[in-house]
């Protein structure tokens, strides 16, 4: 009785380690020429960071999603990074919005020399809207992990102060952009950027952590 008991226990604690994953993030891929596949270890550590503080259950690799596929409508959570040119199509940018109006959401995180050509683009998908800087007190500064000085500086480059900037449709920020953070760079393998701190990684994390839940939540 008591080996079948034994038995019972190993087969409920192994059903349980082989989870199936409920939600994907996807890195997006774009055309023009910018390095879409930047920051390689980034979001598998997001996604390892969330699943156990958040509790979320992502699958443990990204995936890889085009701007103009059906696809991304897979995705709750869509990352874009990169230095340099992006271009989206006309059927590209009208997917996008169709995309993001419908519930999902974009993280644009830049890699470093991407603002002059990701802020064309993103008109091309919202033309009647511009980016604003969020405040401190935005929920997105303030949920499972407070900012109370808003996005955090992760990676320096110029000397500029780190700045979060929305897209808002009807009230709900549909799109982030991380500005002179570079927060991706404090996602990737400990020891990539030697500059970055422990600190600096854990807070880039628990700042991630806040997008997700935020775009898991609204």
């Amino acid at each position: 009785m008591r080996v079948k008991l034994l038995l019972l226990l190993l087969l409920v604690v192994l059903q349980s380690s082989f989870w199936v994953p409920t939600y994907k993030i996807a890195k997006l891929k774009y055309n023009g020429g910018g390095d879409w596949y930047a920051n390689r270890t980034a979001l598998p550590n997001l996604i390892d960071f969330c699943n156990k503080n958040l509790r979320t259950n992502f699958a443990a690799q990204e995936s890889i999603v085009e701007v103009g596929s059906t696809d991304i409508f897979n995705y709750p959570f869509v990352y874009l990074t990169g230095h340099g040119n992006v271009v989206f199509s006309t059927a590209e940018a009208g997917n996008l919005r169709k995309y993001l109006i419908g519930g999902g959401f974009l993280h644009i995180d830049d890699n470093y020399g991407l603002d002059k050509f990701i802020r064309t683009e993103m008109k091309k998908v919202f033309p009647e809207l511009s980016f604003v800087e969020l405040p401190p007190n935005h929920s997105i500064y303030n949920q499972k992990y407070k900012f109370a000085n808003g996005l955090p500086k992760i990676h320096e480059h110029d000397g500029k102060p780190a700045k979060g900037y929305a897209l808002v449709w009807k009230g709900r920020v549909v799109c982030f952009y991380t500005y002179e953070c570079d927060l991706g760079n404090g996602w990737e393998d400990a020891g990539t950027y030697p500059d970055d701190s422990e600190e600096k990684r854990t807070n880039a994390l628990k700042m991630g952590a806040n997008l997700i839940q935020y775009a898991l939540t609204q």
